[in-house]
């Protein structure tokens, strides 16, 4: 592919990354509260289960100690609470309490708004395709 070509998906990724990453945090906080405990949240919902620090860490690509802190935040806002794994009594598993489990709700919520307000002179169709394509890149990265 050359450079002008439209399917020349790359650098277009790229394009989108930076211009989300200076610009969804101060909109996402504006409308949802503090978007770091969205993200936390989000680590450890994507888990599947017994999540703890570590996983928060590696889900979130931050060293243990900058993890810690954000889980510890999220706890003292009422969104999360520690508790003994079920797996292995010596680590603490990470649980969304109920003002958790809302909060991801909103920022799901939002996240879908944007995305309609991003695509809306597109046919449903596309928009369902993109999305398709969306989900199943998320999903082969792991994130």
């Amino acid at each position: 592919m050359n450079d002008d070509s439209p399917a020349d998906g790359g650098p277009a990724l790229f394009r989108l990354v930076r211009f989300w990453s200076r610009r969804w945090a101060g909109q996402a906080a504006g409308d949802l509260g503090q978007v770091q405990h969205v993200l936390v949240l989000e680590a450890v919902q994507c888990s599947g289960g017994d999540a703890d620090v570590g996983t928060v860490a590696h889900q979130l690509g931050l060293d243990h100690s900058g993890a810690s802190r954000m889980v510890k935040e999220a706890v003292a806002a009422g969104h999360l609470v520690r508790e003994t794994s079920e797996h292995d009594r010596r680590r603490a598993a990470l649980r969304l309490t109920d003002s958790g489990n809302a909060l991801l709700a909103a920022a799901r919520q939002w996240q879908r708004h944007v995305f309609d307000d991003l695509t809306a002179s597109w046919d449903e169709p596309d928009r369902e395709r993109f999305g398709t394509y969306l989900s199943r890149l998320a999903d082969d990265v792991g994130a």
